[in-house]
């Protein structure tokens, strides 16, 4: 029996992956490797030739070995990519966002960029500013910048190779790029005084259907000749995109990057997000402007607990907060609420891997509680992604948050339900979560006071 499916190509800063999403939004196959970056000339760059053959083999395997038929592609990708084609050619490799050099050798792009206040963009380090990259590109490679015939976000570039049809698209230009106004909903000032809006194709929505596979490709995977290739769109916006309507709850999307979506912050509020701590407003797939703060919290829960992971319970937990043991942010150089401090770790040391697993649970449990103060988040809070599997966040969430109602969602990886969810066969009213009851924890009132006294004062 063949079983109709979605594929959705995942691409998250850590790992990429396959899943195929039957016509009930269930996950019935996965697969993944990990996003790997080239360190080659001129720069550090994403490695697209390994990502399309590894996603093209996947693609074959799964059709062959299960049955299954795939009906759509929807690429889901992290932010603060882009890919400048001249032609059906890269005119620049794909600089990955985390190289230092935009940010070091292109210091009078702060002049150029344009106001907080207009593209509701903070200022962030490396190339987490797609428009620094692209600024930095035009100034060292002058030539191959100026034979550029298109520039594509990364969603939308991996459609593109799959059905010719280049597009933009607003949930990646509005994700901290400098390069859109979220107010007017249209390019920044910036795009037209360096000469760029040509380069962008025209905007689609994020669930528009762009063509179908290309016949080569359909034959080498197996997929049906009219399998639909859909726009695309960006990690965090898949996550919060079935939530939203009007009564929306506070998201929480983890990974790589821990991002709090306050979509019930009132536009007329805009004005007052933080661009130092790292707040801004995201662009929802329905374009409209969604109040965010976020930190590298996978990053940095990866740093506190070490390589080797042993998952502690609610006694290590306690241990930790009865000796005192605390981490001080920031444990990642990009970006967060902290930027531009130096993590640190006070009080007795800690006697093993459970028990760095539960400060790496508590750090990040207290730095998205800071991140919810500061966006003002009243209602239900739901927690997505990759850190759903950690009991102890999202009960110390709980216990943090006494007046909120804290729910984990069903899906560790939000972003895949929310690309399925873009070709419309599921509704967004579909919740499925789990209330989180609060860890009962003698002494934490005191040490969460303390650790926030101690943040406060810079320490």
């Amino acid at each position: 029996m063949v079983l109709p499916v979605t594929a959705v190509l995942d691409i998250g800063k850590t790992n990429v992956k396959l899943s195929l999403v039957d016509q009930r939004g269930r996950v019935v196959h996965e697969a993944r490797t990990p996003n790997t970056v080239l360190e080659a000339a001129p720069y550090p760059q994403h490695d697209v030739e390994r990502i399309w053959t590894w996603f093209l083999g996947a693609l074959a395997e799964a059709g062959t070995e299960q049955g299954w038929q795939v009906r759509a592609i929807v690429p889901v990708t992290h932010g603060a990519t882009a890919v400048l084609l001249k032609g059906d050619a890269l005119a620049l490799p794909v600089l990955d966002y985390e190289c230092e050099r935009p940010y070091a050798e292109a210091r009078e792009y702060e002049v150029a960029r344009p106001l907080f206040s207009e593209s509701l963009s903070p200022s962030l380090p490396n190339g987490l500013n797609l428009g620094r990259q692209l600024y930095w590109q035009q100034q060292q490679w002058p030539q191959e910048f100026g034979a550029a015939t298109t520039v594509l976000m990364y969603a939308q570039y991996w459609a593109w190779r799959l059905c010719g049809v280049a597009a933009s698209e607003v949930t990646s230009l509005g994700c901290h790029t400098d390069l859109w106004n979220p107010k007017r909903g249209d390019f920044s000032s910036m795009v037209d005084k360096q000469g760029w809006r040509h380069l962008f194709p025209p905007l689609r929505a994020a669930g528009d259907v762009l063509g179908t596979i290309h016949p080569h490709l359909a034959a080498q995977t197996g997929l049906p000749a009219d399998c639909q290739v859909v726009c695309g769109i960006h990690d965090s916006n898949a996550s919060l995109l079935r939530y939203l309507g009007a009564d929306a709850p506070t998201v929480i999307s983890t990974g790589t990057w821990v991002i709090v979506a306050a979509p019930g912050f009132a536009p007329e509020r805009l004005g007052e997000l933080d661009a130092g701590a790292d707040m801004l407003a995201n662009v929802s797939a329905f374009g409209q402007p969604v109040a965010c703060q976020r930190f590298m919290g996978g990053r940095e829960f990866a740093e506190l607990a070490g390589e080797q992971i042993e998952e502690g319970d609610q006694y290590d937990l306690q241990r930790v907060i009865s000796q005192g043991s605390m981490a001080l942010p920031t444990f990642s150089p990009h970006g967060g609420p902290f930027q531009r401090r130096i993590g640190k770790l006070v009080g007795p040391p800690l006697a093993g891997g459970r028990e760095r697993y539960a400060l790496a649970s508590l750090y990040c449990a207290l730095v998205t509680d800071h991140c919810l103060s500061r966006l003002g988040s009243r209602g239900p809070i739901v927690i997505e992604g990759s850190f759903t599997a950690n009991r102890l966040y999202a009960g110390l969430l709980a216990w943090l948050r006494p007046e909120q109602r804290v729910m984990v969602s069903d899906d560790s990886s939000g972003t895949v339900h929310g690309g399925w969810l873009l070709t419309g066969q599921g509704a967004t009213g579909e919740l499925p979560w789990e209330a989180v009851a609060p860890l009962e924890l003698p002494a934490a009132r005191m040490y969460a006071r303390l650790w926030r006294e101690l943040v406060d004062a810079g320490q």
